[in-house]
């Protein structure tokens, strides 16, 4: 895209890849598998993750100046959403999604 940074468009692709990916997973995978997949906990953070995922990449998208600050929680909360998905298990496509979109926001909150 236009006037983004090769940083910021990494930053940006993460955060859609772990929005589709972690709402996609709570939708389908633990929706369906249920038990521990299915816990409040887990399942409310799962859906904040995709929000604070799209939110972030919104942000960086309209050209906002508090991205940055976005993009700090939003790597607190992936971090979180992916140790969460580790302790249920059986959701490595999560974790993987969630640790590349935590890295790019720390990138691109510092």
């Amino acid at each position: 895209m236009h006037g983004l940074s090769p940083e910021m468009q990494h930053c940006i692709d993460a955060c859609l890849t772990c929005y589709r990916t972690c709402l996609g997973m709570a939708s389908r995978h633990c929706l369906e598998a249920g038990g521990r997949h299915v816990e409040p906990e887990h399942f409310r953070l799962m859906l904040s993750c995709a929000e604070a995922c799209r939110a972030s990449a919104e942000l960086m998208l309209i050209g906002s100046a508090v991205h940055r600050h976005q993009c700090g929680a939003c790597a607190e909360i992936c971090a979180a959403c992916a140790r969460s998905c580790e302790g249920v298990g059986d959701m490595d496509a999560c974790v993987a999604a969630c640790r590349a979109c935590e890295e790019a926001c720390r990138d691109m909150a510092a």
